[in-house]
C-alpha cells in the first residue's frame, strides 16, 4: 500500500480521538478531491492530509500552499452545494503525518490552517 495511502488510513483514526467525526472520507467531485469532511466544534472541517517519510522537501505541511488552499476552498464550495449546507460555518485544517521507516507515524494538527478572505458561498 502505498505511503499516501497509508498515512491517511491512520490520519482518520488521528482524527477521530481528536473529536472528529467524520463525515466524508476521500470525497470525490469534478473539481477533484477533499481528503476528509468532518464535524468539529460546530463547524464543517475540510481537512487536507499530507504524509511524508522525512522532511528532506520540508514539512509535509508546507506543502498545503497558496494554490492548493485555493483548491480547497473551491471544493469546500462545491460540497456545501451540492450537500445544502451553504449556511455552515467552516474551517481548513491540514493533519501532517511524517512516518519515517521502522517508526510510528508523527502528526501535527493544524486548526484552523488557512483563513479563506471572502464569505465562503
Amino acid at each position: 500500500m502505498p505511503l499516501g495511502e497509508r498515512g491517511e488510513m491512520v490520519a482518520w483514526a488521528y482524527l477521530v480521538n481528536e473529536g472528529y467525526r467524520l463525515l466524508e472520507k476521500n470525497y470525490r467531485c469534478p473539481l477533484g478531491e477533499i481528503d476528509v469532511v468532518a464535524a468539529r466544534g460546530g463547524r464543517l472541517a475540510f481537512v487536507e492530509i499530507k504524509t511524508r517519510r522525512h522532511h528532506g522537501l520540508g514539512l509535509p505541511e508546507e506543502a498545503v500552499d497558496a494554490a492548493k488552499q485555493k483548491k480547497l476552498v473551491r471544493l469546500a464550495q462545491y460540497y456545501l452545494k451540492e450537500k445544502n449546507r451553504e449556511d455552515a460555518r467552516v474551517s481548513f485544517d491540514v493533519l501532517s503525518v511524517t512516518w519515517r521507516d521502522g517508526e510510528e507515524p508523527e502528526f501535527r494538527l493544524l486548526m484552523d490552517a488557512f483563513m479563506v478572505e471572502e464569505e465562503i458561498r
